[in-house]
């Protein structure tokens, strides 16, 4: 019942179809049963201020959302850099809004020092062109490995979980810290 109000209360309704329902059943499932509204005093939002676990928790809420490219609204979709500055935004922190601007920003960090909440740049699906293309926020990065959590216009067509695969390395760029 909380995940109907959910809806709702996201604009999300728009008639009841199968691929909502496994979508949000998925999100029910990876959320623990959590609550799936954010909390508005999670993370000291608006300060500018915020815990990198909290962002990727923050983050973690809206998992299933559709891809919608040129879209930073979760009622809509997220393109991936879209869905970055929805989260940040909501702590307060100004990012910038499209992938390419983060190039410059925040302060690199090696790969494998990256943690939870730093952003994670990539090319666009050409690798061969240099130029940052997408970007996600690691969600962990320990002996099992690193994940990162995006909203990808690929297979998932939404707010997904990939780990680091050669696809992915092949087109890392670098890993940036801004909180």
């Amino acid at each position: 019942m909380k995940y109907l109000i959910w809806i709702v209360a996201m604009g999300l309704w728009t008639g009841c179809n199968q691929q909502t329902v496994d979508t949000q059943q998925e999100v029910n499932t990876s959320t623990s049963g959590r609550d799936l509204v954010p909390d508005a005093t999670a993370g000291r939002p608006g300060s500018g201020e915020a815990d990198p676990e909290e962002v990727v928790d923050y983050a973690k809420l809206f998992y299933g959302v559709p891809y919608k490219f040129g879209s930073s609204n979760p009622e809509a979709g997220f393109d991936c850099s879209g869905f970055i500055n929805y989260v940040y935004n909501h702590f307060g922190i100004e990012v910038p809004r499209s992938s390419v601007d983060f190039t410059d920003e925040g302060t690199p960090v090696q790969l494998a020092r990256a943690i939870p909440g730093d952003l994670i740049l990539f090319t666009g699906t050409d690798p061969t062109t240099r130029t940052v293309g997408h970007i996600g926020i690691i969600v962990k990065n320990d002996a099992s490995g690193l994940e990162f959590i995006h909203s990808s216009s690929g297979k998932q067509a939404s707010v997904t979980i990939t780990p680091m695969s050669d696809y992915y390395q092949e087109r890392f760029v670098k890993v940036i810290r801004i909180l």
